[in-house]
């Protein structure tokens, strides 16, 4: 059996399965795909709590069902970064992004059309999961090249040293596990 942690989001219990990152770090791994109740009990929950805005932005992948949530109860748009370029994306914009769920350096890109979609606009910047913070970075900085205005940067779950941040709102925290 797997080693596991218990935590409750939103009024809904989990739980997460622990994973090694390291020989010194395990992770418990929140995962929101085919999860809808816990997609639709955050969104709802840090909705609540967020400030108002005109649209969210998210990384992909693992937070685009709660972008899509967030934005079809709250603001109605969300943008998706991504993190490779594709044909119908117009001289896009890129960042490096390096995540503690991977093991090598990302880019992230957001085209011309999406650049438009935020430009000017309030942005909420969304994720499942905060930990080191590298990703909030990067989509700060694709705000920034992108004339957004930052209005907010929120996660369901704040990881190990992210849950003392006060620059973020979050659900809960997530411990990492030290061995």
């Amino acid at each position: 059996m797997a080693d596991t942690y218990k935590i409750t989001i939103a009024g809904v219990e989990r739980e997460l399965i622990k994973y090694p990152v390291s020989d010194k770090l395990d992770i418990a791994a929140f995962i929101l795909f085919d999860d809808v109740e816990i997609t639709e009990a955050s969104a709802k929950a840090l909705l609540e709590i967020c400030p108002p805005h005109d649209v969210v932005l998210t990384a992909e992948a693992k937070s685009i069902p709660l972008a899509y949530e967030f934005a079809r109860i709250g603001c109605r748009r969300y943008v998706v970064a991504r993190k490779g370029t594709k044909v119908y994306m117009s001289d896009p914009v890129s960042v490096c992004v390096n995540s503690i769920t991977t093991d090598y350096d990302q880019k992230l890109y957001l085209g011309q059309e999406d650049v438009e979609k935020i430009k000017g606009k309030r942005v909420l910047i969304l994720d499942d999961v905060i930990s080191t913070g590298e990703s909030l970075v990067a989509l700060e900085m694709l705000c920034e090249a992108s004339g957004a205005n930052i209005v907010g940067k929120a996660a369901v779950l704040a990881e190990g040293d992210a849950a003392d941040r006060d620059d973020i709102i979050f659900l809960e925290k997530l411990p990492l596990f030290f061995k």
